[in-house]
């Protein structure tokens, strides 16, 4: 009936290139042949099942009757028409989870026709099976069949086809599923109203105007590396959402560059970013032999260098994270040089005090330093600059409160 080898082979390639399991494909094999055989020769009402087994070609026909008694079913049409009248009418029956049909309050069931292909009596039942019980299923040999007709054939392959997609819709769901929150590769497909459609195998990318860093231009055909943070399923396929301006691509790329970080040795504690043009990145170590920020900085600063290539020139300023604040907000000020930093507890507000010539370092261009470092620390930080003896307000520039953006260790 069928060509074993390339049963087998078929078997074998979708596992291999699509990630269905055998027993995935075998399942739909099922499927198909009882749809086909219901189709063909079945009656309305029966519940058959296929068994195939790939190793010889045989195939199983089986029809399975659902064990019932009479507080649930009735065994004339007369009967129902009673059941129903009973209940409260069939405009007022509904049909509970179970399947149970009963009236709007659940205190009346109406019961059901009981259909000889679909039932069988549990009297009857345990005559074949002793201890057979209610909703038990009993299961009956057919006669095998070995010829489709051309309808029942081309409903078996669109069965096969559309339980193949399902599968395979779960095999790409679970793939990224646990690619999850890491960085993927993949090939630019097109550009189509602002959003990047990437080619990253068994799966479409979408990197949003939002999602790109500004600026940065790709063109059909080139790779691109981003970071995947949600797998999206609809009715038109999978979509994977991906992200080059995330902090947590940053985060994800100095993960691949520094060795410390994948032992944790070496943890990135706070990401500040503004995509494109400058990041802050606070990092601790729990070694006290080992420098955090030199590993992250890598020897001539090769490793952030690397990760600055692939941002496209962002600017990275990497300082050692502190539990005391003062000298975490003076660090992530840099590469200003703080006089002194006054902490107020209660506003969550750092007072910080520069010189005149250090002033709009400390700022930054557009308020970015002191933006950046306000996001990095969690305080809200205020510029003043000293002139002689005397104390002069400076821009508050990054006094506005800013979320903190701490990653998880």
């Amino acid at each position: 009936m069928f060509d074993l080898k390339v049963i087998n082979s078929v078997l074998h390639q979708l596992e291999e290139e699509r990630g269905i399991p055998k027993e995935k494909t075998i399942e739909a094999i099922e499927w198909a042949l009882a749809t086909a055989y219901k189709k063909e020769y079945g009656s309305r009402g029966q519940i058959i099942k296929a068994k195939f087994d790939p190793k010889d070609g045989q195939v199983e026909f089986l029809q399975i009757k659902i064990v019932v008694d009479e507080s649930t079913m009735v065994a004339t049409k007369e009967e129902f028409e009673k059941s129903k009248e009973g209940a409260g009418g069939i405009s007022s029956a509904v049909r509970s989870e179970a399947g149970e049909v009963s009236d709007k309050d659940g205190s009346i069931p109406a019961k059901e026709l009981f259909n000889p292909e679909h039932h069988i009596w549990l009297s009857d039942a345990q005559k074949i099976k002793k201890d057979a019980t209610l909703g038990e299923e009993i299961v009956f040999p057919l006669e095998a069949k070995r010829d489709f007709g051309r309808i029942a054939s081309q409903t078996a392959k669109q069965v096969i086809i559309q339980k193949i997609r399902e599968a395979e819709k779960v095999a790409v769901l679970k793939e990224y599923g646990e690619q999850e929150g890491e960085i993927i590769n993949g090939i630019v497909q097109r550009i189509e109203r602002g959003s990047i459609f990437v080619d990253v195998g068994k799966a479409t990318g979408i990197v949003s105007f939002e999602d790109q860093i500004p600026g940065e231009r790709f063109s059909q055909g080139e790779r691109i590396r981003a970071y995947l943070y949600k797998v999206e399923e609809n009715p038109r396929g999978i979509f994977l959402r991906l992200s080059r301006s995330s902090s947590k691509f940053l985060e994800k790329l100095f993960l691949m560059e520094v060795p410390e970080i994948a032992s944790g040795v070496v943890i990135i504690k706070a990401i500040a970013r503004e995509a494109s043009s400058r990041s802050k990145v606070a990092v601790a170590s729990s070694d006290e032999h080992i420098d955090a920020v030199g590993s992250m900085v890598g020897q001539r600063g090769v490793r952030v260098s690397t990760v600055m290539s692939e941002l496209r020139g962002e600017k990275i300023d990497i300082i050692e994270w502190s539990e005391d604040p003062k000298r975490f907000v003076e660090d992530a000020l840099s590469p200003a040089k703080v006089v002194e930093v006054k902490i107020e507890e209660e506003e969550k507000k750092a007072l910080v005090f520069v010189t005149e010539d250090q002033q709009s370092l400390a700022i930054g261009r557009g308020g970015q330093n002191v933006r950046l470092a306000a996001k990095l620390t969690g305080w809200k930080i205020d510029i003043r600059s000293i002139k002689g003896e005397n104390l002069a307000e400076a821009s508050t520039t990054g006094e506005t409160e800013v979320k903190n953006d701490k990653l998880e260790a």
